[in-house]
């Protein structure tokens, strides 16, 4: 089934085009760096390739999600995975809290920089002690009349540093688990928050952050939806977070293939190319064969989405396959580079770090096999509970 017309094509060219122009050259220093400048953001929302899906009002091309899944493809050909999941983290993991559940206020405030470029969002649930046990979270917001008082921590925060606002889980209600739990749209130039930069080992040009609240005021109006009901918002939510790990994911494995296939052709071993060890050429056929499989499932995956489908059990067996795969696809890749695989004038390298972090971030494998196994086994509707009044 084809999923693409030709505006999706046509699309896909003009950005490609763009990318190729604008930021491939420029990737190796922003790696360096350990940031991108924000100017690249405003390019692509003038261009038009931001805030796809946003209603026209805001700014945004009200498109269908395929044109999403363009953007994903075409930025992870980049084989930049921090490049990718700055933008990631902005269009598919905070903004839509507030297209789908916020205040016209907060919509009208927040949403055109999102489309614009002018504004870098991000998204806070992780903290110290609650990561996956997102209900355990710790960090409070007490209402004082007109305001809330936020004290806490959160942790792994993409676009930390970078960005202008966070949608910030927070508990409005500490005697209460799930129905506890709010969100707040918080700007990260508040008084009393300190952001402290996360070394880590991949997606180097986006910077990852530890934020801490300290009595930071933040207008009531900023609650997203009603108060008590960010859980639920969040049970939605995350199944589009998910869901765009598979078209990067793929498209970047696709481009390992590609490179891995450029370089066997040209390497020569006991007096041929390499691509001509039966043992290098069966490589490449099982991996492409995973890839090429998991591909057709992912876009199937994006099709429920567009048509409005909430299908919890195929989101995450995707983003559990697909970047499952991605780590086994560098690893065996960056093999067939041999010593060259090592190091950073090849393109394995960079992937090998940037891929890690798929079993982990946006609900771990465990977590993952876990849901998959709740609604396999024992018959769990999470449908009915993220829908739920």
């Amino acid at each position: 089934m084809n999923y693409f017309s030709e505006e999706h094509e046509m699309f896909r060219k003009s950005l490609r085009d763009f990318l190729k122009r604008e930021v491939k050259p420029n990737l190796d220093q922003w790696e360096k760096d350990g940031k991108i400048p924000k100017e690249i953001w405003k390019k692509m929302g003038k261009m038009g390739f931001l805030g796809l899906s946003l209603p026209e009002k805001y700014g945004g091309s009200n498109l269908d999600f395929f044109f999403e899944v363009v953007l994903n493809e075409e930025m992870a050909k980049l084989n930049s995975g921090g490049f990718t999941i700055t933008q990631q983290a902005v269009q598919y993991m905070s903004a839509p809290y507030i297209l789908k559940y916020g205040s016209d206020f907060l919509k009208d405030k927040y949403l055109p920089g999102i489309v614009s470029g002018n504004l870098i969002s991000c998204i806070g649930i992780t903290e110290p002690n609650a990561g996956s046990d997102v209900q355990n979270i710790q960090t409070n917001a007490v209402k004082k009349g007109d305001h809330y008082i936020v004290n806490g921590s959160k942790t792994f925060i993409t676009n930390g540093i970078y960005g202008d606002f966070v949608v910030t889980v927070v508990k409005t209600d500490p005697t209460s688990r799930s129905k506890g739990i709010s969100l707040l749209v918080i700007d990260l130039d508040s008084d009393g928050i300190t952001k402290t930069k996360i070394d880590k080992l991949g997606w180097r040009s986006s910077d990852t952050a530890e934020l801490s609240f300290d009595n930071v005021v933040v207008p009531s109006e900023n609650l997203i939806g009603e108060e008590g009901k960010g859980f639920y918002y969040l049970m939605n939510g995350l199944q589009l977070e998910r869901l765009c790990f598979l078209p990067s994911s793929i498209a970047t494995m696709e481009f390992a293939i590609s490179e891995s296939l450029n370089y066997m052709k040209e390497r020569k071993a006991f007096g041929k190319s390499i691509n001509e060890f039966q043992v290098l050429r069966h490589r490449i056929a099982q991996l492409s064969s995973e890839i090429e499989a998991l591909k057709v499932f992912s876009y199937h995956c994006c099709d429920l989405y567009d048509k409005k489908i909430y299908d919890v059990k195929l989101c995450s067996m995707g983003k559990l396959l697909c970047t499952e795969l991605h780590e086994k696809v560098s690893t065996q890749c960056l093999q067939l580079f041999g010593g060259n695989g090592f190091t950073e004038d090849y393109p394995m390298a960079r992937m090998y770090r940037d891929c890690r972090v798929g079993t982990i971030g946006g609900g771990t494998s465990e977590i993952m096999r876990e849901i998959i196994a709740k609604i396999v086994i024992d018959g769990k509707d999470y449908t009915a509970e993220a829908t739920k009044k």
